[in-house]
């Protein structure tokens, strides 16, 4: 079909992308370079199978990781194809496994109004638990328990399987944790007893839904003709398992992603799944988005060389038909509190010089504790900044009290909303007096919510008597929530549980702020229930949105603002100019990922995904000393600055520090070196270490380096200088090394020691 016959939409597409739209047939795996328009490609795809093969929209499920993308490609869609677009099963895949469960959860066990534990529930009874085994609650973190519970799950691991793996239990014991089965046992019947499943449990629940009952996966398989995945390099186990089995009849399965962007293992995602999709999907058809639309040529170049060195990788080149751009400036600093000035005073000098907007910049780093020094430098300059991962508007107190009030109507036995706001506002109720009847429940083998209305029986004095009047106050509720809308229902017990007067009655700024923000969430019900396209509008739907939303939809965005971030948080995002801020040896790299080639593979991944976020002009500093745990400790460039090809690499002499480059003995840090020694491991995949640096290593000064001279390097060894480039900063050399090869270095970064 010729460009000129084609739709208007898919006549903007490159014939890549046009590619993975109209071959809507069989496993296709779409995998898409940083910027190459793979939102546009997986939008335009669903669009061409409802209007050109007029495929139902209840036959097309799509699957997303943040509900603000759904939202965005339903939109476009729409604009294409009109309303239908709106009975697309698309969201995240918790969200659209939460709506199966919902209708199937009788088989199950669980009702269909089943509460949702956010992380903040799911800690908060892991403590319980520890506490009521006399567990050590050092040892036994609820973070740290939460963690492996989660990731046993995203396995597929039952509690019963944990507890009868002998590999577990070894491991267990090994970390002075033997119980720790025990508490995933006792942590999901609490949660089955209280009708509620935890975010994992929305995945692995669905898993046992499909495979113990064949009737319901044969009905979904049927349902869903087409199933498509975004940021497939995300998916857990859990995930793809599900995923495979929904396209299991008809094989139209298409998968985007970019296993270059593949940096969430820390949540469980499994990299694997991407690399290997062609093993389970033989007459796979790859399609490569390798043209990027978002950064300079610079910018993509040098992602590519860093990129490179991995060895696990789906090859591709990508590549710009952008202009060329600057070249990426290097910012050394003394210390971290100059880094932050310097990153301040650039931020300053290019607004002042582009007319540049406060949200055109970004700040990356590896952890949020970095942001400090940025953040104080910000300040005294006058720069309105945001900082991304702090508290969001759900997770605030009042929030999260008035919804307890609201989960405790929907869900008679979510003890977690019961515990919180059985004494709020004060009652007299005491923490003794919940454990009594709660203790009372579980003997008496009866929900707690029947233990609640004859609490006289039970606990004696006044706590008994106020418990019994919270049990009508509820009982109350829920007879307004059976007659009334959500918002109206939310409105009510705001005000008739006493929440909103004690908020109301507290003047300081503070509680000012806090009864805005319950203010706040009324318009937001209010808003949910006033939606013309939404089917539902009970309170239980409303929970379920607010719980499933994710990190990236809920934060907040005030108006013009440079943003601070991990680099994690800003996948996804793109800023005309980014810094990549601490770029220093076990920072970034990150210390506890060098004991495998696997995790630091994912640190060189996540490094790229930095550099790809920048459109226009990228930053990249270190110091050379920086506060860490209390101490002022010596840092070594990260490895990964020597990664980017000096090429596009300048170190910008304006915003650095005139201290040398490191004061250290050798590139390498002695801590790394010591482990290299103890672990076999690290030195099977840190091939950077090669070269042992000369007891007397001392870098030489470099600006007289001629052509001919004998150097040492400290990574690469021995070796003589072959051609100088250049001149002033950006002066390179081209070494050849007695063992490395051939190496192009930027000698004001480089550290060579002259040979005599």
């Amino acid at each position: 079909m010729a460009r000129e016959e084609l739709d208007g939409y898919l006549r903007e597409l490159n014939p890549p992308q046009l590619e993975g739209v109209i071959n809507t047939e069989g496993p296709t795996m779409l995998i898409a370079g940083a910027g190459s328009g793979k939102t546009r490609v997986l939008t335009y795809r669903i669009a061409h199978l409802m209007k050109h093969h007029k495929v139902d929209p209840f036959n097309i499920m799509a699957l997303t990781f943040t509900n603000k993308a759904a939202k965005e490609m339903r939109n476009r869609i729409e604009a294409i194809v009109g309303a239908e677009a709106r009975n697309l099963w698309m969201g995240t895949f918790h969200s659209v496994f939460a709506r199966i469960l919902r209708a199937e959860a009788s088989r199950l066990g669980y009702p269909s109004n089943f509460t949702i534990y956010d992380t903040d529930d799911s800690k908060t009874l892991i403590k319980q638990i520890v506490k009521e085994m006399k567990l050590d609650d050092k040892l036994y973190k609820a973070n740290l328990v939460y963690n492996r519970i989660s990731a046993a799950k995203n396995r597929l691991v039952s509690w019963q399987q944990y507890l009868n793996d002998p590999i577990y239990a070894e491991d267990d014991a090994a970390n002075r944790r033997p119980e720790m089965g025990k508490i995933y046992k006792a942590y999901s019947l609490r949660c089955f007893q209280a009708d509620a499943m935890d975010f994992d449990d929305l995945l692995y629940q669905t898993n046992i839904l499909f495979r113990d009952h064949i009737d319901i996966l044969n009905k979904y398989q049927q349902r869903f003709h087409y199933l498509l995945i975004d940021e497939f390099q995300d998916t857990n186990i859990s995930q793809y398992v599900i995923a495979r089995k929904l396209a299991a009849v008809r094989q139209n399965i298409a998968v985007v992603g970019d296993d270059a962007q593949s940096i969430y293992a820390f949540r469980g995602a499994d990299i694997q799944n991407i690399l290997n999709f062609e093993r389970d999907y033989p007459d796979l058809k790859v399609i490569k988005l390798e043209q990027n639309y978002r950064s300079t040529k610079t910018i993509v170049n040098a992602a590519n060389s860093v990129i490179f060195k991995n060895t696990a990788q789906l090859k591709k080149n990508v590549w710009t038909d952008n202009e060329d751009g600057e070249l990426i400036d290097l910012i050394k600093a003394t210390s971290d509190n100059e880094e932050g000035k310097l990153v301040a005073s650039s931020i300053f000098e290019t607004r002042m010089k582009e007319q540049a907007s406060n949200n055109e910049f970004a700040v990356l780093y590896r952890t949020n504790s970095q942001s400090r020094a940025i953040e104080e430098s910000l300040r005294r300059n006058n720069l309105k900044y945001r900082v991304v991962g702090g508290l969001s508007f759900y997770q605030r107190k009042e929030i999260k009290d008035l919804i307890a009030y609201l989960r405790y109507i929907v869900n008679a036995n979510d003890e977690q909303a019961m515990r919180r706001i059985i004494n709020l506002p004060k009652r007299g109720i005491g923490p003794g007096t919940i454990e009594k009847l709660v203790v009372a429940a579980n003997e008496n083998n009866v929900p707690l919510s029947d233990i609640l209305d004859r609490a006289t029986s039970h606990v004696g004095g006044r706590g008994g008597t106020q418990v019994e009047n919270f049990a009508t106050l509820i009982k109350s509720f829920r007879l307004t929530n059976e007659k009334k809308d959500a918002y109206e229902t939310a409105a009510h017990v705001a005000k008739t549980s006493g929440l909103m007067k004690e908020l109301y009655e507290d003047k300081t700024i503070e509680g000012l702020s806090r009864y805005e923000n319950v203010q706040e969430l009324l318009n937001a019900i209010k808003e949910f229930t006033d939606d013309p396209e939404r089917e539902d509008k009970t309170l239980s739907a409303f929970l379920q949105e607010v719980t499933l939303l994710t990190d990236e939809d809920r934060s907040e965005n005030p108006e013009e603002a440079i943003t601070l971030m991990t680099i994690h948080s800003a996948k996804g995002l793109e800023f005309n100019y980014v810094y990549v801020v601490g770029m220093e040896e076990e920072l970034f790299p990150s210390q506890m990922m060098l004991s495998s080639r696997t995790d630091l593979e994912e640190e060189r991944r996540l490094f790229y995904v930095g550099i790809t976020r920048a459109k226009k002009k990228l930053h990249l500093s270190y110091a050379l000393n920086r506060y860490r745990f209390g101490t002022l400790k010596n840092c070594e460039p990260s490895r990964f600055l020597e990664e980017v090809d000096p090429a596009y690499l300048k170190v910008n002499k304006k915003f650095s520090t005139t201290s040398p480059l490191s004061s250290a003995d050798s590139y390498i840090t002695k801590n790394f070196v010591s482990n290299l020694k103890k672990d076999k491991a690290n030195r099977q995949f840190a091939t950077r270490v090669n070269h042992t640096p000369s007891p007397d290593f001392k870098p030489s000064d470099t600006s007289t380096l001629t052509v001919g001279m004998k150097v040492e390097h400290p990574k690469f060894g021995f070796g003589s200088v072959s051609e100088i480039d250049e001149e002033g900063s950006n002066r390179k050399a081209k070494v050849n090394f007695d063992s490395a090869g051939e190496k192009t270095l930027l000698l004001s970064f480089a550290k060579l020691r002259i040979v005599d």
